[in-house]
Order: structure tokens, then sequence, then C-alpha cells
């Protein structure tokens, strides 16, 4: 139990959903874990769960955030075990007219805030068991209808690890991309307020030509929040991965996920016939 304890493991995203789920779970099985967070009652209410878990500050999106929890992190440990990379945010909207300010938060976030992340404690990951497990998506195969933003992020969130896995000077190190199918999660919650909100911003002749499928995404958000995965799901196979030595390089897990990567096998012009076709028979 002494080696375990002394295993730290930094959590971005943790106010809420996969992120706290995971940090508990960890936390429970001895491991130290810091936990990001962006809010005073966030960083309590995780703290407040078991001793093993320090909550600290934590903006993905900001180089001075990062910093400053390197600062914090770096004074109570030399060696960082494993990072995950769990912060993300899901924008939706048709290619045709969504903002690219909007695709710029989107890839702040789920992209960026990675790699940013990554960049700055990579020196702490001395281990030769030192791990970064990120958490992708079933939409990082891109057959997706009007979630491009997220499904593009969630793809090149994976090809950008991959080339670190294939650039990196640290042999030892594993990285490992999670794909999850539909999970409940307050993601889908917090995604479908900043859509609607963003959704105000476009133009009539957008929300009067998509209207039906603006209206499909909505109900289909709200229905993610009730069906599919559960977060400690997720958080069982991230403690399985940190145990593992020689974990794989990409985990599926959900029906929905399996799916996605069998038909992202097909030629391309098969999977857009079929995804239209079950688009077309969805959105009445």
């Amino acid at each position: 139990m002494k080696k375990q304890a002394e295993k730290y493991v930094l959590i971005t995203g943790a106010s809420s959903g996969l992120g706290k789920e995971t940090a508990h779970k960890l936390a429970t099985e001895g491991y130290k874990i810091f936990a990001g967070v962006r809010k005073q009652e966030d960083k309590e209410s995780l703290e407040g769960l078991n001793p093993n878990i320090t909550a600290v500050f934590l903006d993905v999106t900001s180089d001075e955030s990062v910093n400053k929890a390197f600062e914090t992190i770096s004074a109570l440990t030399d060696k960082l075990y494993a990072l995950v990379n769990n912060a993300g945010i899901a924008l939706a909207g048709p290619v045709e007219y969504i903002p690219v300010d909007i695709l710029k938060q989107q890839f702040d976030v789920n992209v960026f805030g990675a790699i940013r992340v990554a960049q700055k404690f990579l020196p702490l990951m001395k281990s030769q068991e030192a791990k970064i497990v990120n958490i992708s998506s079933m939409s990082s195969y891109g057959n997706f209808p009007f979630i491009s933003p997220y499904c593009v992020s969630k793809r090149s969130l994976d090809m950008f690890f991959n080339s670190l896995l294939l650039e990196c000077k640290m042999p030892d190190l594993k990285v490992v991309s999670i794909k999850p199918g539909t999970v409940r999660t307050p993601i889908w919650d917090k995604s479908l307020a900043v859509c609607e909100k963003n959704m105000e911003f476009l133009c009539e002749e957008c929300k009067k030509k998509y209207e039906k499928e603006f209206d499909f995404l909505i109900k289909n958000a709200r229905k993610n929040n009730d069906e599919g995965l559960l977060p400690k799901d997720i958080s069982n196979l991230v403690s399985k991965i940190l145990k593992c030595k020689n974990p794989k390089l990409s985990y599926n897990i959900g029906k929905d996920s399996f799916a996605a990567r069998i038909l992202s096998l097909l030629p391309q012009w098969v999977i857009n016939a079929l995804v239209k076709y079950s688009l077309k028979k969805r959105i009445k």
C-alpha cells in the first residue's frame, strides 16, 4: 500500500462527471490525486471525498493557470505517475454556418488544453511506468453530423498524442486513448446550455434551414443524460490502465463505441450513405 500511495496522478476537469468519479475511484485505491478544478466549492467538495485528493485550481485554456498548478504540484512531489486528460466540452452546429470562434473554443479546451498541460508536466513524469490517459470519444471516428467541432477535436487529440508518443525521447512513457460511447455525464447539460446560447447568434437563414436538426440535437443531448455508460465504467477502465504494465494504445468502451469503430473501417462513401440514411430516419 505504501508504494501505491506514493503514486501521484493529475486529473483535469475533475469538478464533476467522469473526472470526479475517476478522482474518487483512484483515491480509494491509494493513489495521491491532484484534481483540477476552477471553483472553490468544487475544491471543497472533492477534498471532502477522500484525504488522498488535493484539488488544484486549473483552467487548461490558461497558461497562467497551468503554470500556477505546476508550481503547486511540484512543491509537493517531483514525480507524476500519470496524467488523465479529462477536461472537455462538446459544441455543435452545421459546418456551413458555425462561427470560427466556436471552433476555436472547442479546440482550446479539448486539444490545446490537453497539450498545454502535458507539455508542462512531462518533466515530472520520470517513472518507468508513467502514463498519459486521454479521455477521447467514439466521436473521434468522425461520423456524427452536426457535432463536427467535437468530433474533429477528439480526432486531433488522438493524433497529437500519438505524435508525442512517436517523437518523445521517453521510451517508457505510455499514451492511451479511451474512446467511450454515450456516457451519462454533466458534459451534455453544460454543452447544451453553451450550444443553445451560441445558436442565438446564428443567422436567421441558418436557424430556419436547420430547425429540425437543431431540435434533434437538443433532444439527443438530453437523451444522452439518461442512457449509456455510467461514469464509474470509465473510472474503472482508467484504474485498470494505470495498473497495466503495457496498456493498449486505444480502448473502446460501450456497444456504440465498438459499432463506431467497425463503421469507420468501411469506405467513406459507404459510411456517408449509412449515416445520411440513419439521420433521415431519425429527424422528422
